[in-house]
């Protein structure tokens, strides 16, 4: 996994997960949930009346990566297992890093939560302004035109 921030943490996931539902508390969530289904895990959260999800695209446990050294030697089982757990605890605290900068900024009034948080912000139709937008940005760089981003909202 590429990146030096935790790169060894020894943290593990399931603190990572508590310290965020701690952290966004502490900046004035009102609600927090947890999940995962096979490589995607979220995290969601109500903050200044907006719904926050952020998804976090896991490490693929089959991934040459882990099966294998550096060498090309197999691992056995479980040492690939260990070499993927820790590239997931990683990408965990990594997470919280980038969420608790986010509401840090926020706080100190240098941000908002809707600039910091903007793709993961939920709209009506229960997709993230992100996942609307991608698809809607390049088609504006194919054709050098920008048409409406987003659906209509009545």
């Amino acid at each position: 996994m590429p990146g030096k921030y935790a790169k060894d943490t020894s943290v593990s996931v399931e603190k990572s997960k508590a310290e965020i539902e701690q952290l966004v508390i502490k900046y004035g969530a009102d609600g927090f949930s947890t999940s995962w289904r096979g490589e995607l895990a979220r995290i969601e959260f109500m903050i200044d009346e907006r719904w926050v999800r952020i998804s976090l695209v896991l490490p693929d446990k089959n991934s040459n990566e882990y099966q294998f050294t550096e060498t090309g030697r197999e691992r056995s089982q479980p040492v690939a297992y260990k070499e993927w757990e820790k590239s997931c605890r990683s990408m965990w605290r990594k997470l919280k890093l980038i969420i608790q900068a986010k509401l840090e900024a926020v706080d100190a009034g240098i941000s908002t939560v809707d600039r910091e948080f903007m793709p993961d912000i939920v709209m009506p139709d229960q997709k993230t302004l992100g996942e609307h937008l991608v698809g809607a940005i390049g088609e504006a760089y194919d054709t050098g035109t920008v048409k409406g981003l987003l659906p209509e909202y009545k």
